[in-house]
């Protein structure tokens, strides 16, 4: 249990102080983005149909131009870079809309309140490097997880620190962020439980790392995708998450430590072993004897 007396020291505080504005920074840029796109799409300008980040250089390079007065689609599409090129007559189609003044009004203050953003994320990010920078051993080593990056290594240890003494278990740590689903139990029948509300701040980070590694051919990416088809996609994402946190814990404890992969076949490893172990435990249940397995004669 964490000790009700434990008060962070103030690296700590100050660190989680920035981590958390850069985070807040870096979701109202995401809003912004998602103004600028919901702006598009009423212009009939389809450009997130084709270009995964339409704030790329190819993509700004369209919006400036459209800000600017050019409406021909064909000289928009040609402003493709790289890969892009190969898209030029879908793009021609999904630039083809009725982008007018108005809209490139709006859209101008949106890119500069997005670079705007971008250039206090991007500050912050520079305070917090410094701020962190008596860490960077654990932060290489939080690092090694799929999924998580240097962004989230940094948010791990924000929020958690880099003392693991004062969780005298991984399994504290994972009840004390609240990633520890509680069963329930009503008239003799087990129910699924919920973590509870825990730090939104660190269930932010655990879940932007939960999706990271799903796109991973991991033991995590394994998880995700085998409690997800069972459990469903958010259940799957917390228990990552509580993988992802039992991990961080034997990494901060031990400074010699490093990540090592179990791999995406684990599972199915463990498959057989534990189907071997159930029917052993019936056999001995059905007959109440001890049951012993030999080899088969040659």
């Amino acid at each position: 249990m964490l000790r009700p007396s434990f008060v962070p020291p103030p690296w700590q505080r100050q660190l989680r102080d920035l981590c958390r504005y850069r985070r807040t920074l870096t979701q109202e840029r995401t809003r912004e983005k998602q103004r600028a796109e919901k702006l598009l799409e009423d212009a009939q300008i389809k450009l997130s149909s084709v270009i995964s980040d339409i704030f790329g250089v190819s993509g700004r390079e369209m919006l400036e131009a459209l800000i600017a007065g050019q409406r021909d689609p064909h000289v928009l599409a040609r402003m493709a870079r790289g890969s892009m090129r190969g898209k030029i007559s879908v793009l021609q189609e999904a630039l083809s809309g009725h982008f007018g003044d108005h809209h490139g009004y709006l859209l101008k203050m949106m890119l500069d309140r997005i670079d705007a953003l971008t250039a206090q994320i991007e500050a912050l990010t520079g305070r917090i490097d410094e701020a962190i920078a008596p860490f960077a051993h654990q932060v290489a080593q939080l690092d090694e997880i799929p999924g998580v990056g240097v962004t989230g290594a940094q948010e791990i240890i924000a929020e958690i620190g880099v003392d693991m003494a004062r969780f005298p278990t991984a399994g504290h740590l994972v009840s004390w962020a609240k990633f520890a689903p509680q069963a329930k139990q009503s008239a003799g029948k087990s129910k699924p439980g919920s973590t509870g509300k825990g730090n939104p701040w660190i269930g932010g980070t655990l879940g932007e790392a939960g999706i990271g590694a799903a796109r991973t051919k991991t033991f995590l990416g394994s998880r995700y995708h085998r409690l997800a088809r069972r459990r469903g996609k958010q259940r799957a994402l917390v228990a990552v998450g509580n993988s992802i946190l039992v991990i961080a814990w034997h990494l901060l404890s031990s400074p010699e430590a490093h990540f090592a992969d179990l791999g995406p076949g684990w599972h199915d490893r463990l498959a057989p072993l534990r189907r071997k172990r159930q029917l052993i435990a019936e056999l001995e249940r059905l007959s109440g004897k001890k049951v012993t397995l030999q080899e088969a004669a040659a």
